[in-house]
């Protein structure tokens, strides 16, 4: 692989990243106007300017936001074409289709309306819209499944194993948790050589991923009072820091506050830094804001490791997917008139 080129394209790409004072600049704008006409001076032009023909406002600025990223994730990818290390990408991305199908599955359980839930969607991973839509289209849960099934997509096949215990308790856990159990278990398996520096960084990101996806289901047990001995049924092996045996332990903290004392010794310490009022009231939104938070800054983390490598690829999908974060959440906040030093506070600066 010549990282040579592929890293110089990238770095392109990154030049066209905003920077914390183009963020600052935006959340000054008084309405959404004034946010999408700054908007046009950025990278962001093209995507506006098609989606302006078909929508306007904040429907405008998801539409450009999403196709933006669909973009530059797939210039990414095609840069990796036919490579051995397309497969690290592609794992990376890959995380998009476990998103996308959960949303179709919560969209469909709750009747959201298909348009509602189309606009959820990113087709990032291999599943493209074209796919996406036509699951959209399905009238409901069971019926997602057996289409995937029927074109022979992967992730059916837990789904499908777990199918009839959903259709008896009716809660979307026991096929969200199995796709998340596939879809790492599928990537640790890619990733056999823990001596390739390539695959260390992949393996670093993925199960550091699971140490997260493991606490937050933690988190959510507690919250819920649920029974010891079913925790481990509902946890994810492979994590980094976090062994299973370690978050056992941790769940007989027996409250929100303990666990979250218990990992002052991880990586994860700094959830302790969290208002006490939050935790308290059994805010886990707050906790997983962080949560996600710190993913982000491992991610763009990767642009400081070896430059021939394929942090810098990995580095940019973070970056780019934490920059549309920020856009989405500076556009609702003008909305919503949130005051400015909260805007703030929720933004990511990487």
């Amino acid at each position: 692989m010549e990282y040579g080129y592929v890293n110089a394209r990238i770095k392109g790409m990154k030049s066209r990243l905003l920077t914390t004072h183009d963020l600052d600049e935006l959340t000054n704008k008084p309405d959404l106007d004034a946010f999408i006409s700054s908007l046009e001076e950025t990278a962001y032009r093209e995507e506006l300017q098609k989606a302006g023909i078909e929508s306007a406002g904040l429907e405008r600025i998801e539409v450009a936001l999403r196709r933006d990223l669909i973009r530059a994730f797939q210039k990414v990818l095609s840069l990796f074409a036919g490579e051995r290390e397309e497969v690290y990408i592609r794992i990376i991305l890959n995380r998009w289709d476990i998103q996308n199908i959960k949303t179709l599955l919560r969209g469909k359980k709750i009747n959201a309306p298909t348009n509602e839930i189309r606009d959820c969607l990113l087709p990032a991973g291999e599943l493209d819209m074209a796919a996406l839509l036509e699951l959209s289209k399905q009238p409901d849960v069971r019926a997602i499944i057996d289409l995937l099934a029927t074109w022979r997509i992967d992730y059916s096949r837990p789904l499908t194993r777990n199918l009839p215990a959903y259709l008896d308790t009716r809660d979307l856990a026991v096929l969200e948790l199995p796709l998340d159990r596939y879809y790492y278990e599928r990537a640790l398996s890619l990733l056999d050589n823990p001596e390739h520096y390539d695959q260390q960084i992949i393996l670093d990101m993925i199960t550091t991923e699971i140490d997260i996806t493991n606490i937050r289901t933690l988190l959510r047990i507690t919250r819920e009072k649920m029974q010891d001995e079913t925790i481990r049924d509902y946890l994810i092996d492979g994590g980094r820091y976090l062994s299973i045996e370690r978050l056992e332990s941790l769940a007989s903290s027996g409250s929100i506050p303990d666990i979250l004392v218990e990992l002052g010794t991880t990586p994860y310490g700094f959830l302790g830094g969290i208002q006490p009022e939050c935790i308290s009231a059994g805010r886990i939104s707050v906790i997983e804001r962080e949560l996600e938070r710190f993913m982000i800054e491992k991610g763009c983390k990767n642009f400081l490791r070896e430059p021939l490598s394929i942090a810098i690829p990995v580095a940019y999908i973070w970056a780019k997917q934490n920059e549309v974060i920020n856009l989405r959440i500076i556009a609702h906040s003008i909305i919503g008139d949130v005051p400015e030093s909260e805007l703030r506070r929720a933004l990511s600066y990487v």
